[in-house]
């Protein structure tokens, strides 16, 4: 083969590869994910909901022994929730059952009252013993302890 030819032949192989790069780089259609974990029916009743303000009715959390904070939501809307005893409160709502202000400078963290209880500062996962004032971790004794089944541990 002459160099003549060669030269060709490496410049028409460098446009091939350019072409078929360019045709693999064009990206295909995404499919819509859509809502997940819940039916239609139910995403409908939220939205709703949510629309109208509708709060759902919580279970008393004034009876149990302890207090947890189970979650804090903040929304970019401003509207603020927090999961007391795994119940929603809201924060703006004065005079519930439980009083809750999550601190602004500390999203993780809420002041957490009932009735004529001092309010307790907890932080998400931290539960609060009613009748002791003792605040625990929702990791009990501070460590985290992994059982590994005996195919793991070769």
């Amino acid at each position: 083969m002459s160099e003549a030819t060669a030269s060709i032949a490496r410049s028409a192989a460098r446009w091939l590869v350019a072409g078929l790069l360019q045709i693999a780089a064009v990206p295909a259609p995404a499919e819509e994910l859509g809502r997940l974990f819940l039916t239609p029916e139910r995403r409908a009743a939220l939205d709703r909901q949510r629309q109208f303000n509708i709060q759902e009715t919580a279970r008393e959390t004034t009876e149990d022994a302890t207090l947890s904070v189970s979650g804090i939501v903040r929304r970019s809307s401003g509207r603020d929730t927090a999961w007391i005893n795994n119940a929603p409160q809201d924060p703006r709502v004065p005079g519930g059952s439980v009083q809750v202000q999550i601190d602004r400078t500390d999203p993780a963290t809420a002041s957490v009252a009932t009735g004529e209880d001092k309010p307790a500062r907890l932080k998400v996962g931290e539960a609060l013993d009613r009748s002791t004032g003792e605040t625990s971790s929702g990791i009990g004794e501070g460590h985290v302890v992994v059982k590994r089944g005996a195919a793991q541990q070769k």
